[in-house]
């Protein structure tokens, strides 16, 4: 037998994701590569071997047991859009909404983001990573263990930096994984010049966040970035050889999905709008189209991402929880995949998929997240239902019961 530091058994199911190195798309999405009463063994933080139980507890003598006593056992949910590092909070923006303004109706009275970017200017470093650190740890308690994180609340070099700066404190502290996106280029500020603030962006920002951010964002949408701005902003960041992402077509389509695609991003994400040539775009660059039902939901839209559309275009699907203080305040990939499932039509199956490996590829984690593999980050949870489609039917309540990160239980009950 040979020995290793943890053996987890007892699943009702051990949903592996094992499959293909690359983002899921198609048919593929509902493939979980499921292993009835599976068990996995773990050593230095890292899979060994998943398979039976019965299997796996003859090949291995293990220093620490896990039982999931008859539980889900699946991988860490990755979450890989989220604007985590901030201070204050917009609760009464949700009532300004309730009573009938739109976002962009706050917006553009200056609130929204503006609202945001002067209390974040305000907070020192420790400040606003002592914030971050609780809503962090509230996302590990819901099941979430590897976070992207987007500058964006400061919109001016020393907020901004000090945000990126932030984000990668979170992840050195863990225990999640984390990546930092510079989002310069949420909106235009109050107190700048558009055509300086654009000139900025493209310029001293990236710049100043090399070895800080591995990915460029813009919001390209009305209110924020034209097209033709976000463009030039993010052949700016490919030429400094940054990762390439998109806020698209949350309130209209301007291209912005097929634009960055053509540029090789990463990911667009929101997709609310976008149309059939964009995904055919998306579809041949790899692009990942991340969806945020939680935004549609929170802000009281009756748009949500046609996720079969984007389904039946091929592009692979990720989810994630938009997380920020004025259009989805949730912790939650659990709720995400029951709107997934609920509003946007997704099958269970699909929407773990999403909330798992295509999120870890959606934020440049995909070789070492997202999937119970040999040689992969031992990064799993254990859930209290039976079957991936109990997820979505018991809404609304944290079913996490146990945490392993890197190999190490961090929640227990």
């Amino acid at each position: 037998m040979k020995s290793v530091d943890l053996l987890v058994s007892g699943a009702s199911q051990l949903l592996t994701l094992s499959g293909p190195a690359r983002p899921r798309s198609g048919s593929e999405m509902k493939e979980l590569a499921a292993i009835t009463g599976g068990a996995v063994a773990v050593d230095k933080g890292m899979v060994v071997e998943a398979g039976p139980a019965a299997e796996m507890e003859r090949k291995y003598r293990a220093r620490e047991m896990l039982s999931a006593n008859g539980r889900l056992v699946l991988p860490g949910f990755v979450d890989p859009h989220t604007h985590l590092v901030f201070a204050g909070t917009r609760e009464y923006e949700m009532a300004a909404r309730l009573a009938g303004d739109s976002y962009l109706d706050i917006l553009a009275r200056g609130g929204g983001i503006h609202s945001t970017v002067e209390k974040t200017r305000k907070a020192s470093l420790k400040e606003l990573l002592e914030s971050a650190a609780v809503r962090m740890r509230r996302m590990l308690e819901h099941g979430t263990t590897a976070v992207e994180i987007k500058s964006g609340y400061g919109l001016e070099p020393e907020t901004e930096f000090r945000i990126l700066d932030a984000a990668k404190s979170l992840g050195e502290q863990g225990p999640c994984d984390t990546a930092a996106t510079f989002l310069g280029g949420h909106v235009v500020p109050k107190d700048t010049g558009r055509e300086a603030y654009v000139s900025w962006l493209c310029g001293e920002a990236l710049d100043g966040s090399r070895g800080r951010a591995e990915f460029v964002d813009v919001f390209c949408d009305e209110g924020a970035f034209t097209l033709e701005e976000s463009i030039k902003i993010l052949n700016a960041a490919k030429a400094r050889g940054f990762g390439l992402k998109i806020h698209a077509g949350q309130f209209m389509d301007l291209g912005a999905a097929g634009a960055a695609a053509s540029l090789g991003a990463v990911s667009a994400d929101h997709l609310e709008h976008v149309s059939a040539d964009q995904l055919a775009v998306m579809r041949k660059s790899g692009t990942i189209a991340v969806l945020l039902p939680g935004a549609s939901f929170f802000m009281g839209l009756d748009e949500y991402p046609d996720a079969e559309a984007i389904h039946h275009a091929g592009v692979a699907i990720a989810l994630s929880t938009d997380f920020n203080p004025g259009s989805c305040p949730s912790y939650s990939m659990q709720m995400m995949i029951a709107l997934a499932c609920h509003r946007m039509g997704m099958s269970a199956a699909a929407a773990v998929t999403a909330s798992t490996v295509n999120a870890a590829y959606a934020m440049g984690r995909g070789r070492i997240l997202g999937s119970i593999e040999p040689g992969k980050q031992a990064d799993l949870i254990v859930i209290d239902v039976e079957t991936p489609e109990q997820i979505p039917y018991f809404y609304g309540v944290n079913l996490v019961r146990k945490v392993v990160k890197k190999g190490r239980v961090v929640v227990d009950g």
